[in-house]
């Protein structure tokens, strides 16, 4: 057994990131394998929806199935249908657990025990299947240990296989030449691959998806090559630090606004229209623990320690609460989790001019900036401390007719010179 067979053996399965970590004397089927002491391992290993789940004992923790897989030299991959991340916010931790539960041919001599030597190989496939080999080999671990350099997530490192990601490459290839066309007209990527005109006064993003070949879509995931790309509007290309930017758009997932709908809780907390009669508007901005004077509401972070700056009930959620404490709308940690770190853990922000005509055109800017390594808990230490806020859109017209139209937006928001706080890297680039 050598290092080499492991890496030929991953590649065959389509392996595109490999991660190593020695075993301690906890890491088995009994006491789960300990991955993380923070939630950012979550950027590099695919996951289902995180449930939150409550434990014989009355706990609650969150928890992800993975699609793993037990590798063996002799016969195909074995699944582990059991296999789930288990989340523990509140520390925070990362464990892997069930991963021997159900699955004939995994190395149960070697996962069930509590020896010391053991090496544990996680490769991650472009699929999203997760390819493990677990190893106890002293020429093994003696030639992993001359390895030096290598990048560390959590409790492992990163082992070079296969080709390099050049995804950054690329992006920034793309955008340097939509950055060298000039003003372009506002524009959208149809469903079916057509361009056509984009109407409105916020198209900056859809033209620039457009140029990329992104057709708006309301999957939460990466735009372009797993980066995500936002566009903010800039008054000049050298102050890129000015101005907001709609981070996500998630809708509530509790409350009055989930269990009544969102007509009944404009109707109850809205404000009439100063120039429009008959509508009625939710679309002031809500700052964490600060009342909101036109609405009544509060947000506030349930389950969340201040001091410690992290989920210390990884059930509960953040929340617009009237001043009763009743619930008027929420977003629960478990789904934001999922979207957050699937979304955001590579970001291209874009900056864009607007030209007002017929037809509206945008401009982009030669200098980007990219940030990269984030994690749940860095976006709830700014919704906490203000530099993250919710400035819904939310409006009912037609209010007293018998058929209302109602336009909702539940958006987060950010001020541009505030973004390097929600990245590990966060760097300007010259394109």
């Amino acid at each position: 057994m050598n290092l080499k067979t492991i890496e030929r053996a991953m590649l065959a399965q389509g392996v595109i990131k490999l991660l190593f970590k020695y075993l301690s004397p906890n890491d088995n089927s009994k006491n789960q394998i300990y991955l993380a002491g923070s939630l950012d391992i979550l950027n590099i290993l695919p996951m289902g929806e995180v449930r939150s789940v409550s434990t014989p004992k009355g706990k609650h923790i969150l928890s992800a199935a993975v699609d793993l897989h037990w590798l063996r030299f002799e016969g195909d991959p074995v699944p582990a249908p059991h296999a789930q991340l288990i989340l523990y916010p509140q520390y925070p931790e990362v464990r892997l657990s069930g991963f021997l539960r159900g699955t004939k041919g995994a190395p149960n001599e070697i996962m069930a025990t509590r020896d010391e030597g053991r090496v544990l190989f996680l490769g991650v496939a472009s699929s999203g299947q997760i390819f493990a080999h677990a190893a106890k080999d002293a020429a093994l671990v003696a030639e992993l240990a001359r390895l030096a350099d290598l990048e560390e997530t959590g409790a492992f490192r990163h082992l070079p296989i296969g080709t390099a990601d050049t995804s950054r490459y690329r992006l920034l290839e793309r955008l340097a030449a939509i950055a060298s066309s000039g003003w372009l007209p506002a524009q959208r990527l149809q469903t079916d691959g057509r361009i056509g005109p984009c109407l409105g006064t916020n198209c900056g993003g859809y033209t620039l998806e457009a140029e990329l070949g992104i057709a708006p879509n309301g999957r939460s995931e990466p735009d372009f090559e797993g980066w995500e790309l936002k566009s903010h509007a800039v008054t000049r290309f050298d102050r890129l630090g000015v101005g907001q930017l709609t981070l996500m758009t998630p809708e509530p997932t509790g409350g009055i606004y989930k269990l009544g709908g969102a007509a009944s809780f404009v109707r109850r907390f809205g404000y009439a229209d100063q120039s429009t009669e008959d509508r009625l508007n939710f679309s002031s901005p809500h700052y964490a623990w600060t009342r909101n004077d036109l609405t009544g509401l509060t947000l506030n972070l349930l389950g969340y320690d201040r001091e410690k700056g992290r989920i210390v009930d990884p059930h509960a959620s953040f929340a617009l609460l009237n001043d009763e404490g009743e619930i008027a709308a929420e977003w629960h940690y478990a789904g934001l989790l999922t979207h957050w770190n699937r979304k955001h853990d590579k970001a291209a922000y874009v900056p864009s001019l607007c030209q007002r005509g017929d037809p509206v055109q945008y401009r982009y800017g030669d200098r980007v900036r990219l940030g990269t390594g984030t994690d749940f808990d860095r976006f709830l230490l700014a919704i906490s401390t203000g530099a993250i806020w919710y400035d819904p859109g939310i409006k009912l017209e037609g209010v007293s007719t018998p058929n209302p139209r109602l336009k909702r937006r539940s958006q987060f928001r950010i001020r541009s010179a505030n973004l390097a706080r929600l990245y590990a890297r966060f760097e300007e680039v010259d394109l």
